[in-house]
């Protein structure tokens, strides 16, 4: 592994329709703040598209599902959601999710992407410092999020089952097991390491690797790539990090203007970014006139 910082840069986020507006107000603070890129790439579902599209700029993107994913997963609407959201179906795998489908976009990003640096963001992210791409980088090797023994801390049990997937995943012994937690938001993946981790899955399952990954929905992209890199490469290309550059928001109650005064006071000073879970039903005006 030889690439660096040098090789170019990719911002990467999955977004959906609901998610619009916060979107917006992602790329116009990643504009204002972010550098260090050649391009921002939105990744949404072919029913999406046209909405997305008046995001886009001389160095935005929006990328089609139907150019990242296998043409026999199907997007229709979900009827027990009163058709107001989609299930992605297949005869070969269980229904997705969105929440599925936005992860396995971000894998597949990497077979299409030109850039080297893969830099993670999620739509629900505002940048309120300046922040530049190449500081994943040092000396050669990429940044891994990493909170040693974080599963510890954990009473979610989806973690442990995602970590236990991820090894199934990857063909890892059963007893090795991970207590690390990996999951974050604005992360970055080293293209090369994505594309090795593909090649190693198919040749574990002797399958196409989203099969693999989906045998069990059960799954996490980032404790994958973590747990690619810790115990199949060793590491190799990459050092931890377990500062959390995005300051989360992940549950609770909707945040009003003084509420939100204080969650922004209690980012840590290597923090760039916050990020307000959109199902915690928080108005995005008050962030807006907090942003500027």
């Amino acid at each position: 592994m030889t690439a660096g910082a040098g090789n170019g840069a990719a911002l990467v986020t999955p977004s959906y329709a609901g998610d619009f507006e916060r979107c917006r107000l992602l790329c116009e603070t990643m504009d204002r703040f972010v550098t260090g890129f050649d391009r921002h790439y939105l990744l949404v579902a072919s029913h999406d598209v046209e909405r997305f599209r008046a995001l886009e700029s001389d160095r935005r993107v929006v990328v089609d599902e139907r150019d990242l994913l296998p043409s026999w997963l199907h997007a229709v609407r979900d009827p027990t959601s009163l058709f107001k959201r989609h299930v992605w179906l297949s005869t070969r795998v269980a229904p997705l999710r969105g929440w599925h489908v936005q992860q396995l976009r971000r894998i597949a990003f990497a077979q299409m992407a030109q850039e080297e640096t893969l830099v993670y963001c999620d739509s629900d992210v505002v940048f309120l410092r300046p922040f530049d791409c190449a500081d994943f980088w040092r000396d050669g090797r990429m940044r891994l999020y990493r909170r040693s023994g974080g599963m510890h801390t954990l009473n979610d049990m989806g973690h442990r089952e995602w970590a236990t997937n991820a090894g199934r995943a990857l063909g890892l012994p059963r007893e090795q097991v991970s207590h690390h937690d990996y999951i974050t938001t604005l992360i970055a993946w080293r293209r090369d390491t994505v594309l090795g981790m593909l090649r190693h899955i198919e040749t574990v399952h002797d399958k196409p690797w989203i099969n693999a990954v989906v045998a069990d929905r059960r799954f996490s992209e980032c404790i994958l790539y973590g747990r690619y890199v810790d115990e199949v490469l060793k590491g190799e290309g990459h050092f931890h990090d377990d500062r959390a550059l995005c300051h989360i928001y992940w549950s609770g109650p909707e945040l009003d203007a003084a509420a939100m005064r204080k969650f922004i006071s209690g980012m840590e000073p290597y923090q760039v970014a916050i990020g307000i879970q959109s199902f915690t039903e928080t108005s995005l005006e008050p962030l807006r006139d907090l942003v500027g």
